[in-house]
């Protein structure tokens, strides 16, 4: 085909090379004190002042201890207990003077203070910028007024002091692209330095301390301690799935909802859909309750078009009966149409799994899962450096799950290994490798008859643990892996080049299922007539790729961020083939089992196969006009081919555009109001009577909405007001029988509120609330206004946990949560409704230094409903989860 060919050509002209930004925490520097001027700190005095610092396990850690942990800084005066030193903070400490030096990597920021004092002070990063609050301290300077000094050094924008209320100070630093790195110094005779860096790398900070310039006495960088709460990790503030570049969310005009691990721990979560319902994204279209389905928006996102995996789209992605989350760090859900970046997608949005990175520090965890109905699942994640100079890092996680389920005869045996290799030879290149291997075998459940569970049956109800395959037969096994790296570069001070490719596999080595009409039962209202469905092996192939740059300029006061890109994904399944074999059949209230099935029948026809490829230039445009607005523009242009063989062969191609225009306007830095419009498509193959080719179907959004930041931004908050529609629909040609035209339309239109963060030290929420009202609005089969299946109008979650912080109880807690669905049509006949319901979870945990002990309850009050159809939902379990971390 002309576009394999074309992106043949374009594979062979890739430059490859790529660029990252590490996160990382300052730590303390290593750097050669003189023994007239400078002292280093005492271990000693270290071990009696402060309990350890946790580890840093995970990219949600990190961020955690950014965002949230209050740190102490030490000065080796005395011997003070943590006491005395909390209780010498408490007075009101004068700032006099604020003075920016330049160093051979960016520059120092002394806060001047009398007998240079000591300062408590809190540290974190948001977008492009460092921001601490230095709590009992004031703002004294001569001039009256606070401190702004613009463009030092080249890479920092500015440096900003200025006083939060009567005892409190914040210090802000911009850089001009991403966070500068900061070490902290107790300067012996002025006071508290910062110490910022533009270019160092995430080694370089670890290991060698910032060389100085000017002639300040100064302490070695000081080691922070965290003194007051555990980490938290359940707001994030930033990424990249809205813009691909690393934005804070609060920057983006559209809604972005993010998942981190620590909520996926806390809930023990179990696949996609545990973790979705917090989003008040609820029904999963889960037959084996594995499958990622969902709906968003009331359009449904598939596993095979709709999920990405670290920003490239995924075809394989739940067709392994469903993703494993034992390797990711969170899950973003970008809600509405993202074609603009990541090419064809249905309109409601996409789903991004983020994994588990490198750690730079030697990290080892083992786990232990144990529940209701037989489950266990031992699981590790270790990682660390591979080299002293810890340019070479790994990760390793791996798992075995064995599982029954409350369902007959059904179970789930699962084996799981993610490694990560990631090398960094200097702070503006960096290689990252990563593969992952899944094979899993159990059976599949079809879901009940619906006389007996959504409507009546005069022989009563069915019970939610009826299997009504055969066990005898029933049973698949599904066999993925993938294979990938992400390699970026930096070039120059203002632009970075990242390619990144991924290839996955997927076996399907044998597959039956029984299955039955649960739509019709006979004339007994108990007997289900049923049929044996065999798939051949069959396999799929798929790869991805992407190349993008994305650099900064400036048009007289308004800065670009610029990102230019272009991607390639091709699907290729091969070898399907099913058939159909009789047995007899089953008596739903009195079942009977070990029947055996009718002989396989000769192959009359070749295999199908199916080849998917979409070629994609995009463009975008970040402007920031003003320091409180900022607009987005977009656009995309795709080269979509759909090649089907069977017993006759056909091929079509499409083209299409998809834009998007976003404002963002920010009246005080806590709030920010925006505004969208954005469009998506997905390829519809197929001919009309008069053998035209169909168009894609398009997908149009306008939304608006804002976001807010509250209690110093550990709490955030989206409310969002959306307009959905979908277009170029198939429906019943009216004048020739058996053809389609295009001329369907549905439309969504919904609010949603979204929280998440921290209340309280220890006192963790996120919660949400939806409503969709979704319907035809054109169709020739179906009349306007009826409602799309599975969709339902109300829908809200709720999750929090409290961890006591502190005194003789520290570490222990617990969490509950609801989840509430409301009424939603079966089908889009709108004749049977599926009820709603509420289900309540539990948690206890207890949490020391390395062990983490938690006990699960799930549904709590063995609510009976149904979670997709006639599908029942789980009733009432109990997991119980150990890990030790050393």
């Amino acid at each position: 085909m002309a576009l394999e060919k074309l992106s043949i050509l374009f594979w062979r002209s890739l430059l490859f090379t790529a660029s990252m930004v590490a996160y990382t925490l300052p730590v303390r520097g290593q750097e050669t004190p003189n023994a007239t001027d400078k002292q280093p700190l005492p271990q000693q005095t270290v071990a009696n002042q402060v309990e350890p610092t946790p580890k840093i396990h995970s990219l949600s850690d990190v961020q955690s201890a950014k965002s949230s942990a209050a740190y102490l800084l030490r000065k080796p005066k005395n011997q003070n207990s943590v006491s005395q030193i909390s209780q010498a903070t408490t007075d009101v400490v004068s700032v006099m003077d604020v003075k920016v030096n330049t160093t051979d990597k960016g520059i120092e920021i002394i806060l001047v203070t009398p007998n240079s004092e000591k300062l408590f002070v809190s540290g974190k990063t948001e977008g492009n910028s460092y921001i601490a609050d230095i709590k009992n301290a004031k703002l004294q300077l001569t001039s009256g007024e606070g401190f702004k000094q613009e463009k030092p050094v080249a890479g920092i924008a500015s440096v900003i002091v200025t006083p939060v209320d009567a005892n409190t100070l914040r210090l802000t630093v911009t850089g001009d692209n991403n966070a500068p790195v900061v070490e902290l110094f107790d300067s012996q005779t002025e006071g508290l330095v910062f110490g910022v860096s533009t270019t160092a790398s995430t080694a370089q900070q670890q290991t060698t301390p910032l060389p100085r310039l000017t002639t300040t006495q100064k302490q070695p960088a000081i080691e922070l301690e965290v003194t007051a709460y555990p980490e938290t990790g359940y707001r994030v503030n930033d990424t990249n799935v809205g813009t691909r570049t690393n934005t804070p969310l609060r920057d983006i005009p559209q809604t972005i909802n993010v998942v981190p691990r620590q909520v996926i721990e806390d809930q023990s979560s179990q696949n996609l859909g545990d973790v979705l319902r917090n989003l008040g994204i609820s029904n999963v279209i889960n037959t084996s309750r594995q499958v990622d389905n969902a709906s968003i928006r009331g359009f449904e996102i598939r596993g095979d078009n709709g999920i990405l995996k670290n920003g490239l789209r995924d075809a394989e992605a739940g067709q392994g009966r469903g993703s494993n989350l034992n390797n990711i760090e969170r899950v973003e859900v970008l809600k509405g149409p993202a074609s603009v970046l990541y090419g064809q997608l249905p309109p409601g949005g996409a789903i991004n799994l983020v994994t588990k990175q490198p750690l730079s520090d030697p990290y080892y965890s083992v786990g232990f899962k144990i529940g209701s109905y037989s489950e266990y699942e031992p699981s590790l994640d270790f990682s660390g450096p591979l080299t002293a100079d810890r340019k070479l890092l790994y990760r390793l996680n791996a798992s075995y799950k064995n599982s029954s389920s409350f369902v007959d005869f059904q179970n789930i045996e699962r084996i799981f290994v993610a490694p990560v290799i990631s090398w960094q030879p200097s702070s503006g290149t960096k290689l990252t490798i990563e593969g992952d291997y899944q094979n899993t075998r159990l059976n599949i459940e079809n879901g009940l008859p619906i006389v007996g569970t959504l409507l009546p049956n005069p022989n009563g109800k069915i019970r939610r643990s009826l299997y009504t395959g055969e066990p005898s037969v029933d049973g698949s096994r599904i066999v993925e892996g993938r294979i990938g790296y992400n390699f970026e570069q930096r070039l120059g001070n203002n632009w970075s080049l990242n390619n990144a490719f991924r290839f996955s596999y997927l076996q399907n080595v044998y597959y039956n299922s029984t299955i039955s009409d649960t739509d019709t039962l006979e004339s007994d209202n108990r007997t289900l007539t049923r049929v044996v469905q065999s798939f051949s092996p069959y396999s799929s192939s798929n790869f991805a790729q992407d190349t993008h740059v994305v650099g900064k300029i400036y048009t007289g006061s308004i800065e670009h961020k610029l990102l230019f890109g272009v991607d390639y994904a091709h699907n290729v399944l091969s070898n399907f083939s099913s058939y159909g074999r009789t047995i007899g059949s089953l008596d739903i209230f009195n079942p009977v089992y070990g029947q055996i099935p009718g002989p396989t029948p000769p192959r009359t026809s070749p295999f199908i196969k199916i080849t998917n490829a979409d070629l994609g230039f995009y463009f975008q445009d970040q402007l920031a006009l003003a320091n409180n607005l900022k607009l987005v523009l977009g656009g995309r242009e795709d080269f979509v081919s759909n090649a089907f063989q069977f017993i006759s062969s056909s091929e079509q191609s499409d083209s299409a555009f998809s834009p998007r225009v976003g404002i963002v306007y920010q009246p005080i830095e806590p709030v920010s109001f925006y505004a969208s419009y954005s469009r998506s498509f997905e390829q519809q193959t197929g001919l009309d009577f008069n053998n035209n080719t169909f168009k894609p179907t398009r997908g149009t959004q306008y939304e608006v909405g804002v976001k807010t930041d509250w209690l110093n931004n550990k709490l955030s908050a989206i409310l969002s007001l959306y307009d959905l529609t979908k277009t170029n629909i198939l429906t019943g040609d009216p004048d020739h029988e058996n053809f389609s035209i295009q001329i369907g339309e549905q439309r969504s239109r919904g609010i949603e509120l979204y929280v998440t963060g921290e209340i309280a030290p220890g006192w963790n929420i996120i919660g949400s609330y939806n409503y969709t009202d979704a319907s035809i609005t054109k169709d020739n089969t179906y009349k306007t206004g009826t409602l799309l299946p599975e969709v339902s109008k109300n829908s809200a979650s709720l999750w929090t946990t409290y961890i006591i912080p502190y005194g003789s109880f520290k570490g222990f807690g617990g969490g509950i949560g609801i989840n509430y669905v409301g009424d939603r049509q079966a089908d889009l006949n709108n004749n049977v409704t599926v009820p709603s319901y509420v289900t309540t979870d539990a948690a206890l945990y207890y949490r020391a230094n390395q062990l983490q002990v938690g006990l699960n309850f799930k549904n709590i009050f063995d609510t009976v409903y149904y979670q997709v159809g006639t599908l029942p939902g789980e009733p009432f379990s109990v997991e119980a989860t150990v890990k030790y971390q050393f």
